[in-house]
């Protein structure tokens, strides 16, 4: 704030515009983008964040995503939360470069917070998945260095009263996904799992022990996935979003369900029935 302006905010703060906070501020401090930073000259190691699972059930969607981040061969990180609420109703999880990852995943949460300021309304759940299609393909000059970015977005869609969810390419291509969907490196091995274990009409209870069992199995073959830490207490993050907005499962509803699968498993690994 300077004399200029007569001890006022700058012009940019008090003219109206779009209600995209990142338009503003690539129109007027581009440099504070992650999408306008220099790319690097060569590839870089940095962490990465693995696998997110997510499933619709009756009323809602859950999103749990392990604690682990590698880094090469080397676990860059024990407990790193890779599940965030994006809004009151949405969520989104995280995999791919670490750093870069929650830096976006900060800017869309200002982006839904300014427009919903703005506007005086929710952004509709499309509107939200498409607006972060726009923000990954901003990154897309990282990407092509080695460190993308590839989130998964869910939450409560009130206009048809069920949980959708929608995932991402390296482009910023958004596709709607049904019923449930996982995203890292263990990805293929949560999918399978979910495949056999999901149903229509789920409980919200069922949901959560059904992603948790996706991680599990995951981590049982994929070694960047972490396990249930039992001797740390480290346990899957687990997101919730209902009509009565998006929360966290707390840690003894989490552990209950990690026992449940511990418990299932010994001797029998496979986890045959």
């Amino acid at each position: 704030m300077s004399a200029a302006d007569g001890g006022q905010l700058p012009g940019a703060y008090r003219t109206g515009g779009s209600a995209s906070f990142t338009e503003f501020v690539g129109a007027h401090a581009p440099e504070l983008l992650p999408s306008r930073r220099a790319l690097p000259t060569r590839p870089l190691e940095a962490p990465h964040g693995t696998t997110i699972v997510t499933l619709t059930y009756d009323g809602g969607l859950i999103m749990a995503g392990d604690r682990r981040a590698t880094m090469g061969n080397i676990i860059a990180n024990r407990d790193m939360e890779k599940v965030f609420a994006a809004d009151e109703y949405s969520v989104v999880g995280i995999a791919g470069t670490a750093g870069l990852a929650i830096e976006l995943v900060k800017l869309f949460q200002v982006e839904l917070e300014h427009y919903e300021k703005i506007e005086g309304t929710l952004m509709s759940l499309e509107g939200k998945a498409n607006r972060l299609a726009t923000m990954i393909r901003g990154n897309l000059g990282m990407a092509m260095q080695g460190l993308s970015v590839v989130p998964v977005f869910g939450g409560f869609d009130p206009d048809v009263g069920l949980g959708r969810i929608f995932s991402y390419d390296v482009t910023g291509g958004c596709y709607e996904e049904h019923d449930h969907h996982s995203i890292g490196s263990g990805s293929l091995f949560a999918r399978g799992s979910m495949k056999k274990r999901w149903h229509p009409g789920m409980a919200e209870q069922d949901a959560i022990a059904v992603a948790v069992e996706a991680l599990y199995d995951a981590a049982d073959d994929d070694s960047a996935t972490g396990g249930p830490d039992i001797t740390r207490r480290i346990w899957p993050t687990v997101a919730i979003v209902d009509s009565h907005g998006a929360r966290f499962a707390d840690e003894d509803a989490v552990r209950g369900a990690v026992d449940a699968v511990i418990v299932a498993r010994t001797g029998n690994p496979g986890g045959a029935r």
